[in-house]
């Protein structure tokens, strides 16, 4: 089978067998393509991959500039894919059996202060229809209740419990759990509904997602990306603002005040704790920041004993 056949098969395999989301499998196919291109500049077809070719693929990808994270999901990606062909018998052995994608020096999120939310939430005129009360809505959603963007674009009002308060979320892996909706987020959104969404509907073709755009398609992660840099700028906030910023302000802001960890991952759907636990890091630098500027025995002093 020649390598397109081959990545075709594994991609529909990840979305029939596995159940992977769009999102993932498009990732799959952005680091098989670019591995493809470079076997096929080299000769090499799929029988001909060992452990050492593969270890040299991954000095290639870091010779690029590919950050190491980057470098260690496009090894588990390989890895996953030549596990399949092995597996399927398209290939004697599983060549990336030992390749490891190296160690990760796991950055801290970026966060936003939770007075430099509530300035580019409170710049955002929810009376302004149809884009000011949708954009609201939306950024109120993704910082009160913590949702991925692709969760946000896929999410139906039929998900919405307005009595209990609380969102039913789909999210990676089609695992489902139960989010908060907060008294200003369910506000913003209740209103979205009744006074601005109407006049986004196309009445030609009805889409079941909450977010719509000005021709009444359902709102695509790039565009909610867009509103949300723009949103930034508009509020004179000079720091990166985007989407996964906001959920990062969530999880953080929700720990300084003193949510447990365990409930935090519950809302944030992450499978590990440990995937959680990097907020405690980001609370951590906090408080030394604090005791370094604030405390008379956390100064350096300015010249030495």
């Amino acid at each position: 089978m020649s390598w397109v056949g081959d990545t075709e098969h594994f991609l529909l395999y990840l979305a029939a067998e596995c159940g992977l989301s769009t999102h993932y499998r498009e990732s799959v196919r952005h680091t098989l393509t670019q591995f493809v291109a470079w076997c096929q500049e080299r000769g090499y077809a799929a029988a001909d991959i060992t452990e050492t070719l593969l270890a040299e693929y991954r000095r290639h990808l870091h010779d690029r500039g590919l950050a190491l994270s980057s470098c260690r999901i496009a090894v588990v990606h390989l890895r996953r894919f030549f596990k399949y062909l092995h597996a399927r018998k398209a290939l004697p052995q599983n060549p990336a059996e030992l390749v490891r994608g190296g160690v990760v020096h796991r950055q801290l999120p970026d966060t936003l202060a939770a007075q430099t939310v509530s300035a580019l939430l409170n710049s955002i005129d929810p009376q302004e229809l149809p884009f000011g009360a949708r954009d609201r809505a939306m950024l109120e959603m993704l910082y009160g209740s913590g949702l991925r963007v692709s969760e946000l674009t896929s999410l139906r009002a039929d998900r919405i419990n307005w009595e209990e308060s609380f969102l039913r979320i789909t999210g990676k892996g089609g695992k489902t759990r139960y989010v908060p909706l907060g008294a200003m987020a369910a506000k913003a959104v209740r209103h979205y509904v009744q006074h601005a969404r109407p006049k986004l509907e196309n009445a030609h073709r009805r889409v079941p997602q909450l977010f719509l755009s000005n021709r009444g398609a359902a709102l695509t992660r790039e565009r909610i990306r867009q509103i949300i840099c723009t949103r930034a700028q508009q509020a004179g906030i000079d720091e990166h603002v985007f989407p996964h910023i906001l959920r990062h302000s969530f999880a953080t802001h929700l720990l300084e005040n003193g949510a447990d960890l365990r409930v935090i991952q519950d809302m944030l759907g992450h499978a590990d704790l440990a995937t959680t636990q990097i907020y405690t890091h980001v609370e951590a630098k906090r408080l030394v920041g604090l005791h370094r500027t604030f405390h008379p025995r956390g100064r350096k002093p300015d010249t030495p004993n």
